[in-house]
């Protein structure tokens, strides 16, 4: 499948500060993208530069190889859905999702059909008569879903859209959305901070850092498998631990804290031997015991805390000065408490490579 949105070497400069630093991304038609990163990352300039709210100091937009310079955004065709809604307090939740329509000049009566059929998709039924101030958080954002789907955009813009939701509302919503979005097939693209809301709705996510692109993958190849340290470190929780390359042909490595031992070599960067690394361990890919386990590495580590979550447990003590997390089933961690001595043991498919 060919790419339907490019950005081609997109940078943004106020003065002295570089926002966005040489952005290059390709979105097929259809996609469900994520610009995720921390505030100041650079994931709202790039989408208000897509959007023509922005003008970018240089590179190229383009929709199907047709570049968006010099179009203003009502001209762009790009449906775009705000954290604070920006409904019309005066009109009604239909007259709401019209309103673009009239802007296109689409005749009162054809443009109400569409805005009736857009509300009952996104759940608003009988709902077309009220005013913002008579609809909930969640039933406002659906209206300025359908306000902006309701013209047939070329491109969605999501700019964080759930952040003024409660949690069980905003969960509600990320199913919704996806339902929507697919149903509809357009090209969307979603910016949030929120890890939970990128891993379980993206197709990509492209996770953004001081104005660069770290990384543009699949949520799992993301989690699994990260590129760099502010990844593996910004995504989920990791260990991440130092250590250096003995043999890359026969994937053995040595580190302070985990010693001398072995990783599988499917799916990692290219090393050598001699090369520091660092190595990723997932917190659900470690097992506490009181002994070592026959058959797999094991470390010893003496627990500082354990964070219980009812359903599962977040151990974390120190081994060797360095902090290691473990999460363990609920159940599990009876057998232990704070201050014990233990060990930690993994198997060498639980160990990923960072080398920058």
């Amino acid at each position: 499948m060919s790419s339907y949105l490019s950005l081609k070497g997109i940078n943004k400069s106020y003065g002295d500060f570089v926002a966005l630093d040489d952005v290059n991304l390709e979105i097929k038609k259809g996609e469900f993208v994520t610009f995720l990163g921390p505030s100041g990352s650079g994931k709202t300039t790039t989408l208000m530069i897509i959007a023509g709210f922005e003008k970018a100091t240089r590179g190229e937009v383009e929709i199907e190889g047709l570049s968006l310079a010099g179009l203003d955004p009502q001209d762009r065709n790009i449906g775009i859905v705000f954290q604070n809604y920006a409904l019309f307090p005066h009109k009604s939740a239909v007259e709401n999702v019209y309103f673009p329509l009239q802007m296109r000049k689409v005749k009162r009566k054809e443009g109400m059909r569409r805005a009736e059929e857009m509300l009952e998709l996104v759940g608003l039924k009988g709902f077309s008569h009220r005013h913002p101030k008579e609809l909930s958080g969640g039933q406002q954002q659906r209206v300025a879903l359908a306000r902006a789907l309701v013209f047939g955009p070329d491109l969605l813009l999501l700019d964080e859209p759930l952040g003024a939701l409660d949690k069980n509302l905003r969960e509600q919503m990320q199913i919704e959305i996806k339902r929507i979005q697919k149903k509809l097939g357009v090209t969307t693209i979603f910016v949030t901070h929120d890890q939970t809301e990128a891993m379980s709705m993206s197709d990509r996510i492209v996770i953004f850092s001081q104005g660069s692109i770290q990384q543009a993958d699949a949520p799992l190849e993301i989690y699994h498998r990260p590129k760099t340290q502010f990844v593996a470190d910004f995504i989920g929780e990791s260990n991440l631990l130092a250590g250096k390359v003995v043999d890359a042909a026969s994937g053995i490595l040595s580190s302070p804290v985990l010693g001398d031992c072995t990783y599988s070599g499917d799916h990692q960067p290219a090393v050598e031997n001699g090369q520091d690394v660092t190595i990723v361990l997932r917190p659900e890919n470690l097992t506490i015991s009181r002994d070592p386990i026959e058959g797999r590495m094991n470390g010893r580590m003496k627990i500082e805390t354990i964070v219980n979550y009812g359903d599962n447990a977040l151990v974390i003590g120190l081994s060797g000065g360095v902090p290691i997390r473990v999460r363990v089933l609920g159940a599990d961690v009876v057998i232990l408490s704070e201050g014990d001595e233990c060990c930690f043991s993994w198997d060498e498919d639980a160990i990923f490579l960072v080398a920058e």
